[in-house]
C-alpha cells in the first residue's frame, strides 16, 4: 500500500496534517490550499479503505483523515508484529516430518517438499532479526527427519565431516529418489507375482475339469438291457 501511495504521490499525506492558515493570504488562497489538500487526502484514506478486508473497512470508514487511518492501522499491526517472533520460532520447534504411505506404496507428501517448508520457517526466522547459524540448522532438519528415515537420519548424524546445508539437500534428494524407485520396483514385483499367481490357479482349475468329468463318467452304470443276450446293466458291445 505505502509503494502504491508513494506512485501516487500520495505517501506525504500519511504525515501531513491539514494547513496552517499563514497571516496575509488572502480568502481565495487559503480555500484552494485547504481543498486541494482536502481532496489529496480524500483520495489517499479512500485508497487505503479499499484496499483493506470487507470486514475492516466498516470499522476504519469513520476516521477523518489518512494520517490517523494509517497511524491507526499501524499501531494495531505492529502491536501484533512483537509476537510474530514467538509464533515463528514455535512453528519451528512443532513443525515434523510426516510421510503418509497410500496403498500404491508411494509417499503422498515428499520429504523434499516439507525441507521447503522448513527453509521457508528458517527464512522468517532470520528475517525477524533472530541468529541460527547453518550447523543448527542442519542439525536441526536431520533432526525433524520423519520415522521412516531411522536409519538414514542415524546415517547422519554420525558423520564426522560436517555438513552444509546445501550438501544435506542434495543427500536428502537422492535417498528420496532412491526410496521412490525401490518402492516402485517392489511395486511391479508385487504386481507380476500376483498375476502368474492368478495364471497358475487358473491354469489348475483347467487340468481339473477333464479328471473330474472322466470321474463322473465311470461312476454312471448302464441301467438299460443287452440287445445281444437281453441281460440288464451292460451293452452289447461288453457282452
Amino acid at each position: 500500500m505505502l509503494f502504491s501511495l508513494t506512485t501516487l504521490n500520495l505517501s506525504r499525506f500519511l504525515k501531513e496534517d491539514p494547513p496552517i492558515v499563514v497571516d496575509g493570504d488572502s480568502d481565495t488562497q487559503r480555500r484552494t490550499a485547504v481543498d486541494a489538500w482536502n481532496h489529496s487526502d480524500f483520495l489517499c484514506r479512500h485508497y487505503i479503505l479499499n484496499g483493506l478486508d470487507d470486514t475492516l473497512y466498516s470499522v476504519y470508514s469513520s476516521v477523518k483523515t489518512a494520517k490517523k487511518l494509517w497511524n491507526s492501522l499501524e499501531k494495531k499491526y505492529k502491536t501484533e508484529d512483537a509476537g510474530i517472533k514467538k509464533f515463528v520460532v514455535g512453528k519451528f520447534l512443532d513443525f515434523k516430518m510426516m510421510i503418509r504411505i497410500e496403498v500404491s506404496q508411494v509417499d503422498s507428501k515428499t520429504v523434499m517438499s516439507q525441507m521447503q517448508e522448513i527453509q521457508i520457517i528458517l527464512h522468517d526466522l532470520l528475517a525477524e532479526g533472530m541468529e541460527i547459524n547453518e550447523p543448527f540448522q542442519v542439525a536441526s532438519i536431520i533432526e525433524k527427519l520423519p520415522p521412516l528415515w531411522k536409519d538414514f537420519k542415524n546415517y547422519l548424524k554420525h558423520k564426522r565431516k560436517e555438513l552444509k546445508l546445501e550438501d544435506l539437500i542434495v543427500r536428502l534428494r537422492i535417498e528420496e529418489d532412491n526410496r521412490n524407485t525401490e518402492a516402485k520396483s517392489h511395486k511391479k514385483m508385487m504386481e507380476t507375482e500376483a498375476k502368474a499367481n492368478l495364471t497358475e490357479s487358473s491354469m489348475s482349475k483347467k487340468r481339473k475339469r477333464p479328471h473330474d468329468g472322466k470321474q463322473k463318467r465311470k461312476a454312471k452304470k448302464f441301467q438299460g438291457k443287452c440287445y445281444n443276450c437281453g441281460k440288464p446293466n451292460h451293452m452289447a458291445r461288453d457282452c
